[in-house]
């Protein structure tokens, strides 16, 4: 029996808090994954999507980017229990079409939250919202695409639109819509990777010369040591447990950077073996590391300090591909190292120890993920990383190198794709000789900037290529706020989302095939692309009949879009591509680096590895022809007293804002998710008990300016949860969390939100914020200091949204 959508939404009075675990998977894995997929899906869809999940003849998971094993290593159930989660969603009997909408009026779905709205199941028609009304109605895809080509080519510029892109989409989309919004004019093409790995690519390119890890899978089963900072595996990117139990079973140490001791760090048990089901599974890290939030940047310059003190220094790479050395011992010699234990809050002891392992290893893996890039000086704390590699000579060797883990599925082929605002003259000069224009080369907008824009009026259009863009962002009512006053929002979705109800004038809803699902476009059975975080290309290809005969490919949208739009523009055959995706793929091998003959190689079973010179080569890709030492001030957050550093992170229930169910088991959360997670000692501090209610008010001033004033946000009513981790920290779920980042608060040189360090106080509710004033009577959840003090006694003035820069 398929269950109905839930009817109720969050009610967080049932939430409800017990004990942590310290072990992941299990058992209990594997059961909660078969009855959330036959409550949604029913017995026989649950074995045609869950068993072709991940299989060479089968589809690529929507749950996370971590790479397959070879062909003639995989399970029959190569998938993880938040793998099956998210199939579920997307092959979900759930449905919703115009009868949905016509009960439901816009003004009631606003008040919904993300996880209701996502409940509902699959959009099956196109949808639109006209200005002045007051319900989504259904529409024709011709009257749609002519809704969209009307507002863009009325635009004064190609520069007044934005095309946004999720992680999701495939190969062979992302060739197509870069090069339709090009075609049209403007390089804004921001995607989530501005607001979770851009720091990974910004630091690493400078580094090393390419902004993607230089691993292989194999890599991992092969290291002496795997270092895992700012990731949780557990949650996710569970299928990276097996590759840890492999490497322990091969000897590996595990040295895990983290203020949360997470289950996915302690021990897995595996269920596809006898000890993970019945025994006590694989124990993984060998230490962890309670680092304070934001300490990694001082962890790793004080590693580098103490390996080279010790002359663990591989003198012969170091000379023969690298440069920069002398400059960065010179600084490493001089470490603080009063500051390095007062930003990590470890003991010289600890550091010492994980030093060591270091040390002990000819052969290191360093992973990390969003709990490093969404910080200030992520760049910089990136760069540290790499300095560590280079002087152990870890990269371009078997068990070693930098292995960034991304999240959302295709981000990393997306961007290989060309979906970037940034992209390198090479490959506009590339696309220029393929099909004879000449592409716009001024720099787009990323996703901050993008807000930035449509908030201020200099952009009216935004067209989201899955995704959902108004809660994955930072500044969440800012947001809200910057899209309302576009003319058109388009979005191309399987499901509802928070972004369909915060909406332009006009707004349209296209609903796309899912990845599980067959794609019949152009009267053949077609298949599609996808890059893994290792640099890995395979072929996807759906099993399940379409959730609706009204639903089209991301491909087919994206194609006939530009057919009403720019229609033969520059000869670009767009017909061609919809009817047979072998024609973007040809396209592809002669635009896009290492992917000569794509069509062909993507034919071998598990697809191909792309080239990356620094793994395959020792080769660097760099101004300097070498890899790059990196000198970085050591930069130490202050967090003024009485405040906490909190960290946003996923529930175990999650994917990025797509809210699966409302229990974290493994943190000991069920039925609600507005939880606030500190240390006992800081819950007495403050005045307060477990329990008590909260609201969470953030206070941030921009620390290139002396005189800056200071901004405030808030987020209301969070229970307080005690916690173990390092004094002065806590941690909470977002999307819940993202408006306590101010759209400015960003990371240097890359513009990642700094999610992963919010200055944050505890208001009890309907107590005072700043000046005595009861919540309830805020003139907004907005507001900044007049002058340049931090703390009670600064003269606070508040200001609408709309009035802050």
């Amino acid at each position: 029996m398929v269950r109905q959508a839930p009817v109720k939404d969050i009610d967080e009075s049932e939430l409800e808090v017990g004990r942590e675990k310290h072990a992941a998977a299990g058992v209990t894995a594997v059961a909660v994954s078969m009855k959330r997929a036959i409550e949604q899906m029913g017995v026989k869809r649950t074995a045609q999507t869950l068993l072709k999940l991940n299989q060479v003849d089968g589809y690529d998971c929507q749950g996370c980017a971590w790479p397959d094993p070879s062909p003639d290593h995989r399970h029959t159930a190569e998938f993880c229990e938040n793998g099956a989660k998210a199939v579920t969603e997307e092959a979900t009997k759930r449905h919703i079409g115009p009868e949905f909408f016509a009960a439901h009026p816009m003004a009631e779905l606003k008040q919904k939250t993300d996880y209701w709205l996502g409940q509902q199941g699959r959009i099956t028609q196109p949808m639109v919202y006209r200005e002045g009304g007051s319900h989504y109605e259904p529409i024709g895809w011709d009257e749609a695409f002519g809704i969209i080509a009307g507002e863009l080519n009325a635009l004064d510029s190609p520069d007044e639109a934005i095309f946004y892109t999720s992680g999701k989409t495939s190969n062979e989309a992302a060739f197509a819509y870069q090069l339709f919004v090009r075609a049209f004019g403007t390089n804004n093409l921001p995607d989530c990777s501005n607001m979770c790995h851009e720091s990974t690519s910004v630091a690493l390119a400078e580094a090393i010369g390419i902004g993607k890890g230089s691993v292989h899978l194999e890599d991992l089963h092969q290291a002496e040591l795997i270092v895992i900072a700012g990731q949780n595996p557990g949650t996710n990117h569970p299928r990276m447990l097996q590759a840890l139990e492999i490497a322990k079973g091969n000897g590996a140490k595990i040295l895990a950077i983290n203020p949360l001791r997470e289950a996915g760090l302690v021990r897995f048990k595996n269920p596809q073996t006898p000890k993970g089901v019945v025994g006590g599974g694989t124990g993984l890290a060998d230490l962890h590391l309670p680092i304070r939030v934001n300490g990694d940047l001082a962890l790793f310059q004080a590693i580098g300090a103490l390996l080279l003190e010790w002359g663990c220094v591989d003198h012969d790479f170091v000379q023969r591909h690298t440069v920069g050395f002398d400059e960065w011992a010179a600084s490493a010699r001089e470490l603080d190292w009063d500051a390095v234990l007062r930003a990590t809050g470890l003991s010289r002891e600890l550091i010492e120890e994980a030093a060591g392992m270091f040390r002990d290893s000819a052969a290191t893996v360093n992973c990390w993920a969003m709990g490093i890039t969404q910080h200030r000086n992520s760049v910089a704390t990136i760069r540290e990383f790499t300095n560590v590699a280079l002087l152990q000579g870890n990269i371009g060797r078997p068990g070693a190198g930098l292995c960034p883990v991304r999240g959302h599925s295709n981000v990393q082929g997306d961007r290989t794709m060309g979906i970037w605002e940034r992209a390198p003259e090479h490959f506009l000069d590339a696309l220029q000789t393929e099909f004879g224009f000449d592409p716009p080369r001024e720099h787009g907008l990323d996703t901050v900037a993008s807000i930035g824009a449509l908030r201020d009026g200099r952009a009216h259009v935004f067209f989201g290529m899955g995704g959902n863009f108004v809660s994955a962002v930072p500044d969440t009512e800012v947001a809200e706020q910057a899209m309302a006053r576009a003319s058109l929002t388009v979005h191309v979705s399987t499901k509802l989302n928070r972004s369909h109800v915060t909406h332009g004038r006009t707004a349209l809803i296209l609903p796309a095939l899912g990845r599980s699902e067959k794609d019949r476009t152009g009267g053949r059975e077609q298949r599609v692309t996808v890059e893994d975080s290792m640099s890995a290309v395979h072929a996807s290809k759906g099993p399940l009949e379409p959730a609706s005969s009204h639903l089209r490919s991301e491909v087919d949208i994206l194609c006939s879009m530009a057919e009403a739009t720019i229609g033969d523009r520059h000869g670009i055959p767009w017909s061609d591509f919809r009817s047979d995706y072998t024609e973007i793929r040809r396209r592809i091998a002669r635009v896009v680096p290492g992917c000569a003959a794509y069509d062909e190689k993507v034919d071998q079973p598990g697809g191909f590895q792309l080239p990356h010179p620094p793994r395959d080569t020792r080769t660097f890709p760099t101004a300097a022809d070498k890899a790059i030492f990196a000198v970085n001030p050591l930069d130490i957050l202050h967090v003024p007293e009485g405040r906490l550093l909190l960290q946003t992170m996923r529930s175990h229930d999650q994917f990025n804002t797509t809210i699966y169910g409302l229990d974290d088991r493994y943190r000991g959360v069920s039925n609600g998710r507005r939880v606030i997670f500190v240390h006992p000692d800081d819950i007495t501090a403050l005045g307060l008990s477990e329990g008590d209610y909260v609201d969470l008010v953030s206070e941030w001033s921009d620390p290139d300016h002396a005189d800056a004033q200071l901004v405030y946000r808030r987020a209301p009513r969070f229970r307080v949860v005690p916690y173990d981790q390092p004094r002065g920290c806590a941690a909470a779920y977002y999307p819940e969390t993202n408006p306590l980042i101010p759209l400015d608060s960003k990371a240097l040189k890359s513009n990642c939100p700094t999610s992963k360090s919010v200055i944050v106080r505890l208001a009890p509710v309907d107590v005072d914020v700043a000046d005595g004033g009861a919540l309830a009577s805020y003139p907004s959840d907005y507001g900044v200091v007049a002058d340049g003090q931090v703390g009670d006694d600064a003269q606070k003035q508040y200001v609408e949204p709309d009035q802050l820069s």
